[in-house]
């Protein structure tokens, strides 16, 4: 594949184009129902684009395809780490929550990187896909068994919300009751709706989460982050499972919905679909190119003024892959989708998403035991009335309406099982050892101090 990145388009733009004024706002409902025409209008300026990323702070997002590589795959001219640009803007930004520094893997680079990565890499590798595969088919089951009968269903709040939540809290040792609190917060962050509640719900959830596991360890994710030789501090394991519950949640559920939008409603797999094919698959190549549940991420901070693609990059201003727009780049020498992985939907680089397998795997059984479950399912409102949900960081609608004939379908309860592989591989080369983590108190006894100085670090105080 190859990008043109050096295209300019036209000298003068029309009024009202986002090339035209300067920068485009990639917020407000306009932005969230046809962000494509952003983009569109944004190529204007070449691979790279001047935005703004909430009101009064502007970023450039790169939209070329071999432009986002470019700045992938060069963590030492593009660091993560954003404690200068953060100092910049004021403390209730919407955007902190997001992109606010935290010390896990994905806001580090170089050996803090390697280390933490090391962490999260060898405990997913723990995870069984044969077990894995066996939790999410029940859990599927149980869930389609609920709305079977009634012959219509919200297949966003009934089904693709609940089913990642499932698989996370069963991943990783999490009880429901915690569970839920973390959604709720992660959901509003993304949304960037009173991102600073939505960002404590969710902090305090995880501190209840990682003070449960280091007093109750069991056979998840929580624990074997816990237990590996890199020897997390509990500021740190709060950290990394932001990440890991930001990367196994929301963008899941997006991931599941878009791609059942699309078998719904796209004429090229409605009528395999009819025919008795289920291409889901397909499907999902297809989403993860045009429509990743991951729009608009992976922010940089250039240290000093760097130049990409023929366009100045101030320092310490955020530089956002779009990922949705670098997929679609006009330029790629092609447009053949299905069995492409060369999409950027996962990231590319030291920063890939190290749990890509497990979300395909799972978005995957979801559809195919949704299609199996209720086979002559339809939109129960036309595709271009359904609305979606406000911020630039997502693809994700609010609701996913469908209308079916009953049917009863059986089901057992979810198992929660132990998902490790009965052998389990040594972890990664040595890593040097944080300091020793405090020992946490059980969930609902007193908490222990490091837990008011989290919550006030969380604050922001």
């Amino acid at each position: 594949m190859t990008s043109d990145s050096s295209a300019t388009g036209p000298s003068s733009p029309p009024p009202g184009c986002p090339a035209h004024s300067g920068s485009a706002p990639l917020y407000g409902p306009e932005f969230a129902a046809d962000p494509a025409r952003t983009y569109s209008q944004l190529r204007r300026h070449g691979a790279v684009a001047p935005v703004e990323l909430a009101p009064g702070v502007p970023g450039m997002l790169v939209i070329g395809y071999e432009a986002a590589l470019e700045v992938l795959r060069d963590p030492i001219t593009f660091p993560k780490d954003p404690r200068r640009w953060q100092a910049t803007v004021p403390p209730d930004c919407p955007l902190l929550p997001m992109m606010g520094y935290r010390p896990n893997a994905l806001f580090s680079d170089g050996s803090v990187h390697a280390r933490l990565r090391a962490a999260v890499t060898d405990s997913l590798a723990r995870v069984d896909p044969n077990l894995l595969r066996g939790y999410v088919e029940s859990s599927a089951d149980l869930l389609i068994a609920r709305f079977a009968p009634n012959g219509e269903a919200d297949l966003i709040t009934e089904y693709a919300r609940v089913l990642p939540l499932y698989v996370f809290n069963s991943l990783f040792g999490c009880p429901t009751t915690i569970g839920d609190r973390l959604v709720e917060g992660m959901s509003g962050i993304f949304d960037g709706v009173d991102p600073e509640k939505s960002n404590v719900i969710l902090g305090e959830a995880l501190m209840e989460l990682v003070a449960l596991k280091r007093s109750q360890p069991g056979a998840d994710v929580t624990s074997w982050l816990m237990a590996h030789p890199t020897r997390l501090t509990d500021e740190e394991m709060l950290h990394q499972l932001v990440t890991l519950l930001g990367g196994g949640t929301e963008p899941e559920q997006n991931l599941i919905a878009n791609t059942m939008l699309l078998l719904l409603s796209d004429d090229r797999f409605a009528g395999d679909l009819s025919g008795g094919s289920l291409p889901v698959e397909d499907a999902l190549d297809e989403v993860l190119w045009t429509d990743p549940p991951i729009a608009n991420y992976a922010a940089t901070y250039p240290r000093q003024d760097a130049e990409l693609a023929g366009v100045r990059l101030p320092a310490d201003q955020p530089v956002v892959i779009s990922f949705a727009a670098a997929n679609t780049d006009p330029s790629l020498v092609t447009d053949r989708r299905a069995g492409n992985r060369a999409h950027l939907a996962w990231g590319a680089g030291p920063h890939t998403c190290p749990a890509q397998g497990h979300g395909r795997l799972i978005a995957s059984i979801a559809v195919e035991s949704l299609l199996d479950g209720v086979p002559d399912m339809e939109l129960a409102v036309p595709a271009d009335r359904l609305e979606w949900r406000p911020g630039m960081f997502h693809r994700a609608l609010t609701a996913l309406p469908v209308r079916f004939p009953p049917t009863s379908v059986s089901s057992q309860p979810a198992p929660a099982p132990a998902m490790s592989r009965p052998e389990t591989p040594a972890p990664s080369a040595p890593v040097p050892p944080a300091s020793a983590p405090p020992q946490a108190a059980a969930a609902g006894a007193e908490r222990p101090r490091w837990w008011n100085s989290l919550v006030g670090w969380w604050r922001g105080r």
